[in-house]
């Protein structure tokens, strides 16, 4: 198929993307210098201007992970680089007929904090461009040069700051600010949004006061809990890190320096082994409060009103914790791992959550359990506390075609995307709909989407769906009948309420 070439200005250099299928492209644009070399564990710096034209056709490096997750295409993989600081712009071919600036949808992908990337098919982003939005997805740094905190660890020779990642985000959402207007969209009209740890991320920009006036409504879908941690926590990581990275000992920061990002990535694998073990629950990668860039746990700030009051959409899936007991078993979905994980609770505590689930140690029942304490007590907390200050609207997806079903996994973790980026009207999503389900998931899809680019425009998705208020706690439920329900499994939100694992 013959492609078009599209170029655009942007403060830094022309970048030449690429026509096709009614949208334009621009892939692996460049926000911030690479981070590698004396940029390593610093704060991303503005990119340098380039002469000439950027060539924007192809997707660049991922961040360092492991090989078995940067899988875009049949015995395809993505390269991996500390040089991947860049973000992809789809805009429609056709511009607004009025000639307005469009609303912006800034992307932030999930999986885990330590793997990922924009490239991934499904968040291609061209359905959602075509309706009518300049849709923006975004690259990172992720795990251990990115999404841990080793500040604690910096000398003067070898200064290392926090919160990486989350300024690596603000500072490419400065550069939608400044240029994406060239791309069509409206840069005082932003909507970031993102799915698991791309959603842990939104729930932090709203309180990282650096992020203020970069973007006007946010959407969190599945954020995880347990990912947020004190310094003190983050410094106790750190240590333990850093003694897997350098066991001869000798200046923790020179070796974090030298090391290869295989070598800290097989580090943090064995720090995630071992908290597993000794502190079950905690992650250890994932923002730090209590910094300068950071100063409070982000649902401690959206209490008390600091936070960033844009309208917010909030929610989970029906069934989270399913993908996590076949593909990942991260999540705490077992007897054993739960007994792990509330050992040291207090007694009237694991009492109340125990009574919340009376089939445990029902497998299914264990599975709601890890569900429910990875995502959904996140939501729970994240809804109560924004909508005290701001509009907010929870939702719960409840929605998967027969095969999902068959196959143990129904309305898992990130199946909302399938949604929300269209895939169900693509070939991979007609295979999940040949059991007679092709309707029902393009009509779901279409309310999803509706309501996502209604929010976009206004920050209201749809007069039928009710603000969240700590009275009646409205819930939208999509599914093949879509409706509102109030409080839902209202006995499950109050038993962990007050839970905490530090």
């Amino acid at each position: 198929m013959h492609e078009q070439i599209v170029r655009v200005k942007t403060a830094s250099g022309t970048v030449e993307g690429f026509t096709r299928d009614g949208v334009h492209r621009w892939r692996s644009i460049p926000y911030a210098k690479p981070p590698v070399g004396r940029l390593r564990y610093r704060a991303p710096q503005p990119v340098d201007p380039w002469p000439g034209v950027r060539y924007c056709h192809g997707f660049g490096s991922c961040a360092p992970q492991h090989r078995r997750y940067t899988l875009v295409g049949v015995r395809k993989y993505q390269p991996t680089s500390e040089d991947c600081l860049t973000l992809n712009v789809v805009a429609p071919e056709e511009a607004d007929s009025a000639g307005a600036p469009l609303p912006v949808m800034f992307f932030i992908h999930g999986g885990g904090y330590i793997l990922g990337s924009s490239a991934t098919p499904l968040y291609d982003g061209a359905a959602l461009a075509r309706r009518g939005c300049v849709y923006v997805s975004v690259n990172y740094r992720l795990g251990p040069l990115g999404c841990m905190d080793l500040s604690s660890l910096s000398t003067p020779e070898n200064p290392i700051d926090d919160n990486l990642f989350l300024r690596d985000l603000v500072l490419a959402l400065r550069w939608v600010r400044d240029n994406i207007t060239a791309f069509g969209g409206d840069p005082d009209n932003v909507t970031i949004f993102g799915e698991s740890a791309g959603a842990h991320a939104v729930a932090t920009l709203l309180a990282t006061p650096d992020a203020k006036g970069l973007f006007a409504q946010a959407i969190s879908e599945s954020p995880a809990s347990g990912m947020v941690r004190s310094p003190q926590m983050a410094a106790e990581f750190a240590d333990r890190f850093a003694a897997l990275v350098a066991p001869e000992g000798g200046d923790p920061a020179a070796a974090l320096m030298a090391a290869h990002p295989r070598a800290l990535i097989s580090a943090l694998d064995g720090l995630v082994a071992n908290g597993f073990e000794d502190m079950p629950g905690a992650f250890p990668v994932g923002p730090t409060y209590g910094t300068d860039y950071l100063p409070q746990d982000p649902v401690e700030a959206m209490r008390e009103g600091s936070a960033h009051p844009v309208p917010l959409i909030v929610g989970t899936n029906a069934e989270e914790g399913r993908l996590f007991t076949r593909f990942l078993p991260l999540l705490p979905t077992t007897e054993q791992t739960i007994e792990i994980m509330l050992g040291d609770t207090d007694a009237e505590v694991r009492n109340r959550i125990m009574s919340a689930y009376p089939d445990y140690p029902n497998p299914a029942a264990c599975v709601q359990i890890g569900g429910d304490f990875t995502f959904s007590v996140a939501a729970w907390q994240i809804a109560g506390a924004h909508s005290a200050h701001a509009p907010t609207f929870m939702y719960r997806y409840d929605y998967a075609p027969r095969p999902l079903h068959w196959t143990g996994v129904g309305a898992t973790h990130a199946t909302e995307l399938l949604a929300v980026f269209d895939i169900y009207r693509s070939m991979p999503g007609a295979l999940l709909t040949l059991a007679g389900d092709r309707r029902s998931a393009v009509r779901v899809s279409k309310d999803v989407q509706r309501r996502w680019r209604s929010f976009s425009r206004t920050g209201v998705p749809g007069e039928d769906w009710p603000r969240y208020s700590a009275d009646e706690r409205p819930v939208m439920v999509f599914d093949r009948h879509p409706r509102v329900e109030y409080d839902p499994h209202a006995h499950r939100r109050q038993a962990w309420e007050g839970f905490s694992l530090a």
